[in-house]
Parts: structure tokens; sequence; C-alpha cells
């Protein structure tokens, strides 16, 4: 037996981490040592070894905070609603008297029993909004299990945040604004006095910060808000930067064969097409990629000035010889309220989102950035010729390409003279100069063929 204990103990210092895998209970099971209540005043209790929060009417968003901050760490805790009520979990968030009084602000892991069914997406409280919502990953809104205890697990390693319910991938974003803070269990403001009384249980609440290692890459969508980076599970999932942030690199101008020599800036990893007369491609020009693509993924950021245009195009061909832009179909970039392109065109086909002149966006309030502010824009090309636009993480617009319905658009916009307009095979990807400044960044593409 002696042997064997010694045997034991050289193992254990001959491997440290077998000392650093330790989790630690946040929770005690009988009081609420280690924590404190902030902003409103929902009701907070343990019963049965279980923290119970329950809805007061007329209070704000409520919130029981740990007493200590994390930065890297793996936290795993079970939850239950007793009712349909929305709540969340923040992480690494901040309560400081000179933001909004106080007002917890930070990550949010949600929890979201309603139709929607964004369980396990993450939300910015009281800050920038959505950041990762489940559109992003649809195959994950069956992870919730309402009615049941279901098990979440958050997973920060620097500026990666990963996000699963009940074993199931839910989110992955990157994103470096606040590196530590609290973690803290939320109670919801309601609006109505019938929904007083409601209640969400937590559990089996623990933390692990030492030791840890990040579990391997799987194949969900990755939100990375660091501009014109990869990361690692964006790199296994075949992504890959179509700018690289800093050089002209694998674009020219259209109808070029160089890069234009003005009308266009770098700095501090931003394209920048710079402001002239406001015109289609009379300083500059349009840019283009020098690569054509097929079917793709194509992730983009842009920053309005006020009352600016510009655009995005694909399936641009150059065989049109058009005097202005390029041609090609085009997700458009517009400020809606002070540029008049937005109140042209046919239903607002012309707005911000939109296929330009054929289809407009779907109109989220929420869901569109203030100019001076970037904004994501995403276009999805299936093989199948399925297209889709996205901002900022909502879908606006979804079409095909050669369908009747597409068609009949064609033949009463402004393209109808092109033969085949938008039906290449490939073209290349483009950045409009219409003579206003817009700036660009965290271009990245993957291949769908």
């Amino acid at each position: 037996m002696r042997a064997v204990a010694f045997f034991l103990f050289i193992s254990l210092i001959s491997h440290p981490s077998a000392f650093a895998q330790k989790w630690v209970n946040l929770f005690n099971g009988k009081d609420l040592s280690g924590w404190h209540q902030l902003n409103g005043k929902a009701k907070y209790e343990v019963v049965k070894g279980e923290i119970v929060g329950t809805t007061v009417f007329k209070e704000p968003n409520s919130f029981m905070v740990t007493d200590k901050d994390y930065g890297d760490f793996i936290l795993e805790l079970e939850f239950k609603l007793d009712a349909a009520m929305n709540s969340g979990i923040q992480f690494r968030s901040e309560s400081k008297s000179d933001y909004r009084d106080g007002r917890v602000h930070g990550y949010q892991m949600e929890i979201d029993p309603s139709a929607r069914a964004w369980t396990g997406g993450i939300y910015d409280e009281a800050r920038r909004d959505w950041l990762y919502t489940l559109e992003y990953n649809a195959g994950a809104k069956t992870a919730y299990k309402q009615g049941d205890w279901n098990k979440a697990r958050i997973e920060c390693i620097g500026p990666v945040m990963r996000v699963w319910i009940n074993g199931i991938p839910t989110a992955n974003l990157v994103d470096g604004l606040t590196p530590k803070g609290f973690i803290a269990l939320q109670v919801h403001a309601i609006d109505k006095p019938e929904a007083a009384g409601q209640t969400i249980r937590w559990r089996n609440i623990r933390i692990l910060t030492e030791g840890i290692k990040a579990s391997p890459p799987d194949d969900i969508f990755v939100v990375n808000l660091q501009p014109n980076s990869l990361s690692d599970q964006e790199k296994k999932n075949n992504w890959s930067l179509l700018w690289d942030g800093q050089t002209t690199r694998g674009w020219r101008g259209a109808y070029k064969d160089q890069f234009p020599s003005k009308g266009w800036n770098i700095k501090d990893g931003t394209l920048v097409v710079q402001k002239s007369q406001g015109a289609e491609s009379e300083n500059g020009g349009d840019i283009v990629t020098e690569a054509e693509y097929g079917a793709f993924d194509l992730q983009f950021e842009f920053r309005l000035t006020e009352g600016a245009n510009s655009g995005l195009k694909y399936f641009v061909t150059e065989s049109e010889e058009n005097k202005g832009s390029a041609i090609g179909l085009e997700y458009q970039v517009l400020d809606d309220e002070k540029h008049p392109d937005a109140k042209m065109g046919v239903v607002g086909n012309r707005t911000l989102g939109s296929l330009y002149d054929l289809i407009p966006s779907l109109k989220i309030k929420r869901g569109q950035h203030a100019i001076g502010e970037w904004n994501s824009g995403r276009i999805i090309v299936y093989p199948d010729n399925r297209v889709e636009h996205w901002l900022n993480g909502y879908k606006v617009v979804e079409y095909q390409r050669g369908s009747p319905t597409y068609s009949a658009l064609v033949a009463r916009s402004k393209y109808a003279k092109w033969e085949n307009f938008g039906m290449a095979k490939k073209g290349h990807i483009l950045l409009q100069d219409h003579g206003d400044e817009v700036a660009f960044r965290s271009i990245k593409i993957k291949s769908l063929e």
C-alpha cells in the first residue's frame, strides 16, 4: 500500500495539471454567500438547494451578481423556467457608476422560451444589443427544453466565447471589448401585473479557472468582431480573408489591371472609399476581387457616413461595358434617412440590405445600426442558386437566381437590357465607389461549391 501511495504521489507532482483541473462551486446550496443583488428588486432566495428568482411588477431587470470577477473560465450550471419568461446569465459583465448609473451591462447567455427560440445566443445587455442570434445557428433552436432542467456551459478563453445548451453548441463569439467581469443570474423585468410571481431556478453552479483547455472546434457559424481576423474555428471551417486588412493584395480597379491610384485609402485596418462628388465611379472607381466566385458565404463590415451611398456587388463579369459602376447583383449599402435613392425604385428596393432595384429588405429596427457605427453584412449564395442577404444577424432578403419570380423582377428593372443579368456561373466581388465616404473591413469568404 505504501508503494502504491508513493507512486500516486510521484504521478501527481509530475503532472501539475492534475491539481489545476479543479472546479469551484459558486453556490453552496444553502445561502447567497459570495453573491449580491444589483439594479432591480426581484426576489432571490435559496429553496431546497436551488437559487430561485421571482419576478416583481414594475421592477427593472434584476441581477444576482458574483462578488468576484472572472476573465478566462468555464462555467457550468443548470436552470429551469417554471413559466415562459425571458431570462439570462451574465458573464464578463460590469456595473459602473459612470455608466448609466450602475446599470449592469455586458455579455449575456440568453434564456428565451419564446417562439423564436434563441436560448444559448449571446446578447450584449444594456450596450450593443444582439451579438449572436440563433438565426446564425438555427439547428440549435431545439437544444433548450421548456419545463425541464437544462445544462448550460459557457467557455471564455481569451476573446473566444462559446456556449452549449444540453451539450449542443449554440453560439461562438470572438470579441475583446470586455475581457473580465462578474457572473450574474438575471430576473427579467415584466410589463404586466399578471406576470408577477413567475420563477426561474438555478443549481449546480460551478466554475473552472485554472488548467483550462478549450473544447475542440465544431462547425457552427462564428461571429468574429475582431477586425480582419480569423479564429481557429473559422480556419477549421474553411473561411479565408478576402481582404488582408493592410494592403491592396487580391483587388484591382473594375475594368483595370491595377488598384486605383486615388479615391481609396487604407487606414487603421479599414478600406475606405473617399468622398468626391457623390457620383458613380468618377473618382477612384469601383474595385473588384482578382478572383471569381460561384457559390459562397461572404461576410463584411461597413460603416456609413451621413447621407452616404455604396454597395457590394457579386457575380460581376465586367462584360457589360457599362460607363458607370460595373454591373452585378448588389447588396445595397445606404443611409436610408438621408440619401434620396432610398425613396426611389419600387417599395423600398433601393434601401439598406436590399437586392438593389429588385427586392426590398426586411426592415428590423434593432437590426440596423446608427450612422457612424459598424454594421455586419452577409451574403450566402447556395449551389442551387438560392441567395440570402443578412444584416446584423437578421436575414433580410431571400430569392433564387433564375426562378420565374427573379426573371420577372429583372424584366421590370434597370437591368432588363442586359441578357441573363446576374446569372453568371462565377463572378468578381465588387466594392462600389459612389462618391461618398464608406469604410469596409473584415471581408471574408467561404466557398460552398
